[in-house]
């Protein structure tokens, strides 16, 4: 049935090359799956072991973000020299070469002595991502026909995604109260190893372009990710210096004119541009990701604060702060597989619409919580909200973003998704821990500690609520023009 259901062949009429091309297929949807769900468990598995870091390496409140951010940055900044080495390197050599590096990078930072090593090695991690995610992505699309076949494969990939997000927090907890905060690396050792050689024994070799190959926008690379991080350090300092000091704003004039630069560089000096200006006159595609954008902005920060609200203010342990996330883990599995079918019957944009409006509602929700409230009583039900949103809208904007893309360009479009998604977490999550940091100073002088905390996280929430709301404003206004395949076959007929 699982043949039949890939492939479109009978097992009873497939043939034996039909019948090896199928499990091929199928064993290449796995590996990409475990791939995507190990780096997106990356970004998060840390949130439940940040109050266990920050003790053992001696980080500041402000410094800790880093943590996260380093992994981000790298990862948003390299990701679209990720996929343009997947599209002239090979697919298959890039997959298996960036699962190496993310494993001994994790090796680096399971045995870090201080906090710089640590901020390196989650670089070092985040470059390994950035390798990895636009492969898989380009990888799924390549492999599996576009249409219903290539939408069941994404909804998989994307519900690996957010399976890994949300699940972090549990594996992180365990691992982090049962042996030590470092398992939550050191885990990905040999994982990824096994993944690299499954991913050589199975994975098709793509044709190269020996001429292209060599032409590698290294410059382009190092330009944005300087540009991201001299950005997100300014919005990161604004907690020490104000946002109008003579500090804050040379920092971010700095990042802004890095990225200025990188974007004159694309388009008038570079040979073999990293992004190739002319992908944003797709208008579907632009969207998409100014959409992903909004998304990674709101929910990075909810697995960042969550987490740091549940064990800082409610008390608990991180195994019960890991627990916590389980609904969240569960509700994204199903919408997500619900999303791939909708987007199908109501075209992408709809569902996308709907799922950053459900993301939103959560997010205000959780702007309610209080310094002696409960989990079941305030942290439940928009927790599970802002989870079925995610589940709903991260397969549909996907698919809008690599919708119509040449398959030259489909690690190009792959690697745009990922960065965008990547940079709003990275910003999003900058500005917002800024803005809960301030909130908390300023409440100190009227509240006691969990209360100064508590309001704090209640503005970061409300703030990335906002972020959402937008993405939903833009995915109903900007994309609810892409019409289902169902239609759009429909809209042919009546034309014929």
């Amino acid at each position: 049935m699982r043949l039949q259901q890939w492939t479109g062949v009978t097992p009873a009429s497939a043939s034996p090359s039909d019948a090896t091309a199928a499990r091929a297929k199928t064993l290449t949807l796995v590996l990409c799956c475990l791939a995507q769900f190990m780096v997106i468990l990356d970004v998060s598995i840390v949130n439940v072991a940040l109050p266990s870091i920050r003790a053992d390496l001696d980080f500041s409140a402000t410094g800790l973000q880093w943590v996260v951010n380093a992994y981000t940055l790298a990862f948003g900044g390299f990701l679209l020299l990720g996929g343009r080495a997947a599209d002239l390197l090979g697919r298959r050599e890039v997959f298996a070469g960036g699962l190496l590096l993310f494993g001994f990078a994790s090796l680096l930072g399971g045995i870090a002595q201080s906090d710089g090593q640590l901020i390196a090695a989650r670089a070092a991690q985040g470059l390994g991502g950035a390798v990895v995610a636009p492969a898989t992505l380009s990888i799924l699309t390549t492999t599996f026909t576009e249409g219903r076949e290539r939408n069941r494969a994404l909804g998989l990939w994307g519900a690996m995604g957010g399976v890994g997000g949300a699940t972090g927090a549990l594996l992180g907890g365990i691992l982090t109260q049962t042996l030590s905060w470092r398992w939550i690396l050191l885990i990905n050792v040999p994982i990824g190893i096994a993944v690299a050689l499954g991913a050589l024994a199975v994975v098709p070799r793509t044709k190269r372009d020996g001429a292209a190959r060599r032409s590698f926008d290294l410059a382009g690379a190092l330009t944005v990710t300087a540009g991201l991080v001299v950005l997100t350090y300014g919005i990161v300092e604004t907690d020490v210096h104000g946002w109008g000091s003579g500090r804050t704003l040379v920092t971010l004039a700095l990042g802004l004119a890095l990225l200025a630069t990188f974007a004159f560089m694309e388009g008038a000096l570079a040979d073999q541009p990293l992004v190739p200006l002319r992908i944003f006159r797709n208008r579907t595609v632009t969207a998409a990701n100014l959409v992903v954008f909004c998304m990674g902005a709101a929910a990075f920060a909810m697995w960042y604060f969550l987490s740091l609200y549940l064990q800082q203010v409610l008390g608990d342990d991180p195994i019960e702060a890991g627990l916590s996330f389980l609904p969240m883990t569960a509700t994204i599995v199903v919408t997500s597989q619900l999303a791939s079918r909708l987007t199908g019957k109501l075209g992408a944009g709809a569902v996308l619409a709907g799922g950053m409006v459900l993301i939103a509602l959560g997010m205000a929700g959780l702007s309610r919580v209080s310094a002696d409230g409960s989990y079941w009583a305030e942290v439940l039900v928009p927790s599970v909200i802002t989870a079925g949103g995610i589940g709903f809208s991260f397969v549909p904007v996907t698919i809008a973003a690599t919708a119509g893309v040449k398959g030259s360009e489909a690690g190009l479009a792959s690697g745009l998704v990922n960065t965008f998604r990547q940079v709003g977490g990275s910003i999003g999550l900058a500005l917002l821990a800024t803005i809960a940091t301030q909130k908390t100073a300023d409440a100190l002088g009227s509240h006691g500690p969990a209360a100064a905390l508590t309001e704090g996280f209640r503005a970061a929430f409300l703030v990335g609520a906002g972020f959402a709301a937008v993405g939903a404003i833009l995915s109903a206004t900007l994309l609810w023009r892409i019409t289902s395949p169902r239609r759009a076959m429909a809209a042919k007929r009546e034309t014929a």
